[in-house]
This record gives structure tokens, C-alpha cells and sequence, in this order.
């Protein structure tokens, strides 16, 4: 494989860790953050900041896994305040069950999932199940649904029979607090199999976060300027643990479902020395494997992967990433640098132990949908913009068409049943990752050069000062939705619009 590309430019070293306000106490649902009296400073003192006194090189767990039978799967997800252990240190953290990540849910086409929602947290959240195509009303996929604290709502969804298999996610959706709630820990993954399967020798969820402890092992709070970039924590994880170890034989190939489940960080993430095909990322599907060095994963991106292993021991790493900076022009009085994240090795793949046999070939998938040739019933365009506030003050807007989210507004109606075509306009100084709740887009131009395959996504980034265009097939479904940038703290901070389809 080729050496990996220089570094972008302008890389930030990684922020101090800050103490954790009432506030986002309040967000994170109580994470504990103040210790018992005449016990804090000695807390304090055995957690240094930054990343100093965190080991990794456990062997990589697999979260609990759920799986349905005759059509339906029901489970229960209890968003608690939980306690793990990150790096050898005790940490405070939100999970799922006390999971971090929460359970795999698995499931097939045509699935039933019910979730009862039990709101341990100290205000209010609910659920999103990203990239489902499933139904935004009622107890559905429905962003308006508020789960109060000790109280529990229960969810259905209904997975059509064709639905797309691959890789999905769920986290919570109440807005304003969506960023400090899946910072804490309430992330997990969906797995919709394949109806038919693709051989390998084992398969692994690899969801990858990224957190920052404070003095005391809670996570820390994130400051103003670090909302206005798009936080990155300090810690990058796999499935909860940081730098683990995969083991592989010769020859051996394995499935990784990798999941993006980090609040801004980009992940360019490169297995130098071993053999990775590519299967799909998001709900797009790829008709037979495509042979990659890197793959790009923007925040709420996935990718389903075949891993065949070499000789010779490698390291999983993500590559820094320029994603552009809140700062420029002396915003926030930063000081224009990018957030572009350093390279990180999230875990060391060791390969040892007898060569096994070549695995079967991978069988070739359906030809994806291509609305190309679709009749456009509607051509729209979103600005995705920053600025600063009224009277010219230090905080940053972040509006779509030059409005902030009201969830009384209905921005934009459309008619169930069509397609339509939708040019996503960045005119700021950051990438923003937009994302549309329910019913997947297809890219079909780049900045002005037309998009040579047919590319599915559910979260599509949009350069800054580019533009990138899409279209929508608005089928099966009526109902309200959301559209936002997953950037997660800009979503909480207003940018984030409302869809009607009727």
C-alpha cells in the first residue's frame, strides 16, 4: 500500500480538560462530578490532564449484542450516569444499560424493533435511530418526542423488507443537549444482516468516540469556543477502550462494522499492510467490494469493511483532517487555527498463528437505485452559514437559509412520493456534515463536477466555501423530520431545520 498522505495543515494540539459545570451536570443527567467532601483533592490529584497516565492494550470487546427472532426484536435502553474504566482509570460517563457503547441491536429486513426508552438522566432526552428508513411519526423515528427524567416512552419501528442492509446507529435527539449526552457515552450500533451472507471468520463492531475526563474521571464540560469548533475530545476510543488489540491469522478475513460516533472528529482512518475492501458506508452499498488504502468517515458515517489479514503486525490510526476553523476574522477571540485533530493509532492489530484458507468470494450485491434519471419534481437550496450575533457580539450564529432552529417552524414541505434535488451550500469557513433524518440521499455533484457512481449517504459533508448536490427520493413515508449538520454542537447551537412530507 502507498505511503500515507502529509498531514493537513494548521494541527491544534489537544485541549486542557475542564472542570464540568452545573449545567452540563445538568445536560449529562448527573454525571457525580462533585467527590465527597474531604476527599476531592486527593481525587483530583491522581487525575492529571490531557492524556497523561492512560494505558491502553486490552483486547478489544464487543458490546452486548440483541438480536431479533420471528420478526421482532424488544429491548429496553436505560440512559443512566455509569461507571467504567477508560484507559486503567475509573471514569464517569452516561451509557446504555451501563454500557459504553450501549448493546448492538441486530436485526434482518422486515423487522419489528420496539425499544422501551427509560430515562435515568437528570433532564430530559429521547432517541433517534440513525440512517433507519422508517416511519418520523407517532413512536417512530419522531425528533419531538421529550422523555422527562424517570419516565420512559416506548418506540416501534417497522423496518421495511427491502431496507438496505448495513451499518446504522442510535443516540439521543433532544435538542440542545444532543452533543453532552453522546459526549457522555450514549452511543450504539444497529446491524441490519445481509439476506445473503458474506463469509468471514469473525465479525466486529468498532465503534469509535472520543471524550474528555476532568480532574476528577467525569467527563468535562465543553467551553464556548470549544461549542463553536465542533469539540474533540482528548481521548479517542474504541468501543470504550482506548488503543485495545485485535488479534488475526494469516489469511484470515474478517467483517468490521465501523461506526463514527464522535460529536465533530472527522476519522481518516488507514490499516497500512493489510488487504481492506470496502463494502458500503451509510445505507450505500457498494455492488462488489472496492479495494482502499483510506477511508474518510465524517461525524454519524459509517462503514461496513472487509479486513483480510497480512503478514506483519499494523496499527488502526485516523490521519488528522482539516475541517476549518470557527475562529477566523478573531471570533471568540481564537486564534484562527484549525480543528484539525493530530494522527492517533486507536488500536494495534497483531498478526501471528498459522495461515488459514482463502475465504469464498464476496457475492455481488444489487445494483443501487439511481435517481439520475429520475423525474426532479422540486429543486431547493440550503445555505448552511455562520456569522456573528446581534449587535455584533463574541458568539457565533449558526442558522440554514439565515434562520436558527424553531421546532414551531416548519421550514421546508414537500410532496410524498417524489424526488427531489437539494444543493447544499456551505458558506462558511468550516466542512459541515449535513445530515437528513428518514430517507437517504444520493450525490450527484461535488462542487460542480457530476458524480461518476452512484454514492448513497446519509450524512453528506459539504466543504467549507463548497457545495455539494443531492437528490432525495421521499418514498414510503409521510411525516415530520429534521435535516442538521452533524457536527453535534452546531446542531444544538441552531443549525437544524424542519421537513414536512405530505
Amino acid at each position: 500500500m502507498r505511503a500515507p498522505p502529509a498531514a493537513p495543515r494548521n494541527q491544534e494540539p489537544p485541549a486542557l480538560a475542564r472542570p464540568v459545570s452545573r449545567r452540563t451536570v445538568l445536560a449529562l443527567g448527573g454525571l457525580g462530578v462533585i467527590a465527597v467532601a474531604g476527599g476531592a483533592a486527593a481525587l483530583w490529584a491522581t487525575w492529571p490532564s490531557g492524556t497523561a497516565g492512560f494505558v491502553g492494550g486490552d483486547d478489544l470487546h464487543q458490546p452486548d449484542e440483541l438480536t431479533s427472532s420471528g420478526g421482532l426484536l424488544d429491548v429496553t435502553l436505560s440512559a443512566t450516569p455509569a461507571t467504567t474504566v477508560i484507559g486503567g482509570r475509573s471514569a464517569r460517563v452516561l451509557g446504555y444499560n451501563g454500557g459504553l457503547p450501549g448493546p448492538t441491536l441486530r436485526l434482518v429486513p422486515g423487522d419489528r424493533l420496539r425499544v422501551t426508552l427509560v430515562n435515568g438522566l437528570a433532564g430530559p432526552t429521547n432517541l433517534h435511530v440513525h440512517g433507519l428508513h422508517v416511519s418520523p411519526e407517532g413512536n417512530g423515528d419522531n425528533m419531538a418526542v421529550m422523555v422527562k427524567t424517570g419516565e420512559s416512552f416506548h418506540y416501534e419501528y417497522r423496518l421495511p423488507a427491502d431496507h438496505p442492509p448495513g451499518v446504522y446507529w442510535y443516540h439521543p435527539h433532544h435538542h440542545g443537549t444532543v452533543a453532552d449526552q453522546v459526549f457522555g457515552g450514549l452511543y450504539g450500533t444497529i446491524v441490519i444482516d445481509d439476506p445473503v451472507p458474506i463469509e468471514s471468520s469473525r465479525e466486529r463492531v468498532l465503534v469509535i468516540s472520543d471524550v474528555t475526563l476532568d480532574g476528577v474521571g467525569a467527563v468535562a464540560d465543553a467551553s464556548a469556543a470549544d461549542r463553536m469548533q465542533g469539540r474533540e475530545g482528548e481521548l479517542v476510543l474504541v468501543n470504550g477502550q482506548l488503543a485495545p488489540v485485535l488479534a488475526l491469522r494469516p489469511g484470515e478475513r474478517e467483517r468490521w462494522r465501523i461506526v463514527n460516533a464522535c460529536v465533530s472528529r472527522y476519522l481518516r482512518l488507514r490499516l497500512d499492510g493489510q488487504r481492506l475492501q470496502l463494502l458500503g458506508i451509510d445505507s450505500g452499498r457498494l455492488e462488489r467490494p472496492a479495494e482502499v488504502d483510506e477511508i474518510l468517515l465524517a461525524p454519524g458515517n459509517r462503514a461496513d469493511i472487509l479486513v483480510t489479514a497480512l503478514e506483519g503486525g499494523t496499527e488502526l490510526r485516523t490521519l488528522a483532517y482539516d475541517r476549518g476553523t470557527a475562529t477566523s476574522g478573531g471570533m471568540m477571540g481564537g486564534s484562527g487555527q484549525a480543528a484539525t485533530g493530530t494522527e492517533v493509532a486507536l488500536a494495534t492489530v497483531t498478526v501471528t498463528g498459522d495461515p488459514v484458507a482463502a475465504p469464498g468470494a464476496v457475492p455481488r450485491q444489487p445494483a443501487p437505485l439511481d435517481l439520475r434519471g429520475a423525474t426532479v419534481t422540486a429543486r431547493r437550496e440550503l445555505s448552511f452559514d455562520m456569522g456573528m450575533g446581534m449587535g455584533g457580539g463574541s458568539m457565533m450564529t449558526f442558522t440554514i437559509n439565515g434562520q436558527e432552529f424553531d421546532p414551531e417552524r416548519l421550514d421546508t414541505t414537500v410532496l410524498a412520493g417524489s424526488v427531489e434535488e437539494w444543493t447544499l451550500r456551505n458558506t462558511s469557513e468550516m466542512d459541515h456534515p449535513v445530515h437528513l433524518h428518514v430517507w437517504p440521499m444520493q450525490i450527484v455533484d461535488r462542487g460542480g463536477t457530476a458524480e461518476a457512481a452512484v454514492v448513497w449517504r446519509d450524512v453528506v459533508n459539504v466543504p467549507a466555501r463548497g457545495q455539494t448536490t443531492v437528490r432525495i427520493s421521499f418514498a414510503d413515508f409521510a411525516g415530520r423530520a429534521v435535516y442538521h449538520c452533524h457536527i453535534l454542537d452546531h446542531e444544538d447551537a441552531g443549525m437544524m431545520g424542519t421537513i414536512l412530507v405530505r
